[in-house]
């Protein structure tokens, strides 16, 4: 309080640093949520997928000899019934072919769900982020309802209730044709293949095949948290049952996911270590004034008897105080910032998918708690070597300072 305008400007530092690694890791954390559960949920993909091994390695060059057979299908589905972790099982399959209005064609490749897992993943998914669309969802009762991309549907000039005609070869390797309606407009999950992505009925998928076999089983859990232990837990079981099946977690297919993630794991480690450098630096300038103008004080003190000790633990806890005023306003503006973005729902468009989004900020307890654990020591820790060399000086100098 001896120069309260030195101590405010400290303290306004320390808030605006603290607040600033705040808010980028709440935005940090929606970012992740928000990949995460667009991997899981708006892609219809599940926390796990279990294939044949080898399909993702030959995918490009004969996809249809890893079909999973009826007999492996009821297999994994008994299997996983008696998994409480469960949530949902299953199939689908991808394909791809030619798509055409009568005019022009185009390839596609297309997405085959079944239409009645729609709802479950739709009402599981935390943040709300399922691809908004316009028309009526796949349906079960009408196999020949597709869904089509917005960048597909402006090349082919398609519109709700347009007819279309979606061409493929057979697993026997025939040529197969069927009309479809298209249902639904959506955009796709990335925008690298919203000019040529399809969803369809999971039946269609077959017939246009020719199979009663799948591509995978999707499973849907109660939580993420517990992908890895029923992944554990499926792989002994197909192990001990010598099943050839593979398993992906969805963070091990979704790329896009992990280097996202790594991304930003990098970004926040450059501004946490920028801005706890600038707040170090004042820091220590605060620290430093403070010693210089209390230079006969601490003489005054080492010669009643304190120890040098005692004289750094003083000015270690004078930082410490400051740092604790400034969390207390970083955590404030915090709030302020989070109480602006609520309140004004600003929308953005990430990179990668075509459809403007909220934005939003989860704050992390895990992450405020470490940011406030740094602070606070590297606070502590900058006042050491001004109040060290104060500490060591001659007390008869000390004394005399003017």
């Amino acid at each position: 309080m001896k120069n309260r305008r030195r101590s405010l400007f400290t303290v306004l530092a320390i808030a605006l640093g603290f607040s600033a690694v705040t808010l980028f890791g709440a935005f940090t954390s929606y970012m992740y949520a928000g990949n995460r559960e667009g991997s899981i949920y708006s892609s219809y993909m599940g926390h796990i997928l279990i294939a044949r091994k080898g399909l993702e390695d030959s995918w490009r060059e004969d996809p249809k000899k890893f079909l999973l057979t009826p007999e492996e299908m009821d297999y994994i589905t008994r299997t996983c019934q008696q998994i409480p972790e469960i949530l949902l099982i299953a199939p689908q399959m991808r394909i791809n072919g030619l798509i055409s209005d009568g005019k022009t064609s185009t390839i596609f490749v297309a997405q085959g769900i079944v239409p009645a897992v729609q709802d479950v993943f739709a009402r599981e998914t935390r943040l709300r982020l399922m691809e908004p669309y316009e028309g009526k969802p796949l349906s079960d009762t009408d196999i020949y309802g597709v869904g089509i991309s917005k960048g597909l549907a402006n090349i082919l000039k398609l519109d709700l209730g347009s007819e279309a005609v979606i061409m493929g070869t057979t697993v026997d390797g025939q040529m197969n044709a069927f009309d479809v309606t298209v249902s639904y407009l959506f955009n796709a999950p990335a925008a690298a293949i919203n000019e040529r992505f399809l969803r369809v009925p999971f039946q269609l998928a077959q017939k246009l095949y020719d199979t009663d076999g799948a591509h995978y089983i999707s499973l849907l859990l109660k939580d993420t948290k517990q992908t890895e232990a029923v992944r554990t837990k499926l792989s002994k079981i197909f192990a001990d049952d010598h099943r050839d099946l593979g398993m992906k977690t969805w963070n091990e297919i979704s790329e896009w996911y992990n280097k996202v993630k790594e991304m930003f794991d990098m970004i926040f480690f450059f501004l946490f270590a920028i801005v706890f450098i600038i707040v170090v630096m004042s820091v220590i300038n605060t620290m430093s004034m403070s010693v210089m103008e209390r230079t006969r004080e601490i003489g005054t003190l080492r010669a009643l008897g304190l120890k040098r000790f005692g004289i750094i633990r003083l000015f270690a806890i004078e930082s410490g105080l400051l740092a604790f005023g400034g969390i207390l306003g970083g955590g404030f503006l915090s709030l302020v910032g989070w109480f602006l973005v609520y309140a004004l729902e600003p929308k953005w468009t990430p990179p990668g998918i075509t459809a403007r989004i909220p934005l939003q900020l989860y704050f992390s307890a895990s992450q405020i708690m470490m940011s406030m654990f740094f602070l606070l020591i590297l606070c502590m820790i900058a006042s050491i070597l001004p109040a060290r060399k104060a500490a060591y000086r001659n007390i008869v100098d000390a004394l005399g300072h003017v």
